[in-house]
C-alpha cells in the first residue's frame, strides 16, 4: 500500500504518517522541510519503506512534476496548509495568495491527477484534510475559512459523482477543530477552545479513512459545532465567530 502524504514534516501530517508507518505502509513523505523530513524518515525506515520529498506545492508546476515523479499511488493525503489570521484589508496579500495556491490549488491539482489514476485503476482513497472552519464563515480569518470551505464543497461534489458512477474509488473529508500543532504560530492565533491532541487526530482520521467514512469529524464537540452550523443563520453565526477570532487576536497582542 503506498501513501502519499503532502505537509509531512509536522503537525498532523507527521503524526498520519507514523500512524500508516505502524501499519506497514510505503510512505511518500512531502514538504518543504528537508530537515524536519529527514528525521521523520529516519524514524519511520524501521516500520516501512519511506521516501521523503522535497518540494513547494504552493507552486502549480511543482504540483505536477509530483505526479509524474510519484506513481501508483493507493492513498492521497492532502494536508499542506496554512493559516492567518487578522483584519482583510491588513493581512498580507502575498501571504494569502500563497494560503490559496497551497490550501486549493496544490489540493485541487493533486487530487484531480491522482483520482484520474485511480478511477483508471478502480481503487484508490483519497483523504483531504479541511476543518470545521469549512462549514461556517471566519471573519478575522477570512481566506483561510473561504479555502477550507472549497475543499468541503469540492470534495462533497466529488463524492456524489464517485457515487453515480459506481467507482470503488473513495474520497473522505478530515474537518477537526483546533489541534496542537505549530499551526498557531503561523497563523498568528491563540484558541480558547479545547485544542486536540494531533497523534489522537491522525490515529481516528487514519482508522475512519480505513473504515470508508466521509466526513471525519473528531471530537464531539467539533460534531456538534458542523450540526450548528446548519441551523444557525450565517449572519448570527459571523457574529459568533468574529468574537472568538477577535478574543485571539487580543491574546496575541
Amino acid at each position: 500500500m503506498n501513501v502519499l502524504i503532502t505537509g509531512a514534516s509536522s503537525g498532523i501530517g507527521r503524526d498520519m504518517a507514523r500512524v500508516c508507518a505502524s501499519r506497514g505502509y510505503n510512505l511518500i513523505l512531502v514538504a518543504r522541510q528537508e530537515k524536519e523530513l529527514q528525521q521523520l524518515k529516519k524514524e519511520l525506515d524501521q516500520k516501512s519503506k519511506v521516501e521523503i520529498l522535497t518540494i513547494d506545492l504552493s507552486i502549480l508546476d511543482n504540483c505536477k512534476e509530483l505526479h509524474q515523479k510519484v506513481q501508483n499511488v493507493d492513498i492521497l493525503i492532502n494536508n499542506a496548509g496554512f493559516g492567518d489570521c487578522g483584519s482583510f484589508t491588513k493581512t498580507s496579500l502575498n501571504k494569502e495568495i500563497n494560503m490559496i495556491n497551497t490550501n486549493i490549488i496544490a489540493y485541487h491539482t493533486l487530487m484531480k491527477l491522482y483520482l484520474i489514476d485511480m478511477k483508471r485503476k478502480g481503487s484508490g482513497k483519497i483523504l483531504n484534510v479541511a476543518s470545521i472552519a469549512g462549514f461556517i464563515p471566519g471573519p478575522l480569518m477570512s481566506t483561510y475559512y473561504a479555502t477550507k470551505s472549497y475543499i468541503v464543497s469540492i470534495s462533497e461534489s466529488i463524492r456524489e459523482e464517485l457515487k453515480k458512477e459506481k467507482s470503488k474509488v473513495q474520497i473522505s473529508i478530515l474537518c477537526p477543530g483546533p489541534v496542537d500543532t505549530n499551526f498557531n504560530q503561523v497563523a498568528n492565533v491563540k484558541f480558547h477552545m479545547r485544542e486536540a491532541n494531533s497523534m489522537s487526530v491522525a490515529k481516528y482520521a487514519i482508522k475512519k479513512l480505513e473504515q470508508g467514512k466521509f466526513y471525519i469529524i473528531p471530537g464531539m464537540d467539533v460534531k456538534l459545532a458542523k450540526v450548528s452550523a446548519k441551523f444557525i443563520p450565517t449572519n448570527i453565526m459571523s457574529k459568533i465567530t468574529y468574537k472568538i477570532q477577535k478574543r485571539k487576536l487580543l491574546d496575541k497582542k
